[in-house]
């Protein structure tokens, strides 16, 4: 009996221990969507800069690739977070070559202002001869 109880109390905190883990959270996300085809653009790189206000030059922060979802969920952690002007550049021009398709961007540059400690979204929908973004949350 008493090893019974012990027994369920080690599995007891082991899942107490597992479930509240803090995971880290992130202040800014992106996405590609190919509206070509109506898919995930996977692999892209995506460069995410700030503007420094003082030399007005684009300091670099991180580079990721687009998961097989076509999304980063992990820029600027939220326990480093700051606000300001950033940009993502995603890197498209190897995303297109590899589909064997003209495009006419090599890469997009999209800039915006975080303003408080809220999530933002930043995605882009994509076709060889156009993009758009808009923020989302």
């Amino acid at each position: 009996m008493y090893i019974k109880k012990m027994v369920i109390g080690m599995v007891l905190a082991l899942f107490s221990s597992t479930g509240y883990a803090q995971q880290p959270s992130y202040q800014l996300s992106s996405h590609i969507l190919d509206v070509s085809t109506g898919l995930p653009a996977a692999g892209v790189p995506v460069k995410l800069e700030k503007l420094d206000e003082k030399s007005k030059k684009w300091l670099s922060l991180d580079q990721k690739k687009t998961d097989e979802n076509g999304r980063i969920k992990d820029f600027l952690e939220t326990n480093k977070s700051e606000n300001g002007i950033f940009k993502l550049t995603f890197l498209i021009a190897d995303y297109f070559k590899q589909k064997n398709t003209a495009s006419f961007y090599p890469f997009i540059e999209v800039v915006f202002e975080i303003r408080d400690d809220k999530h933002y979204h930043v995605p882009i929908t994509l076709s060889p001869y156009g993009y758009s973004t808009y923020r989302g949350n």
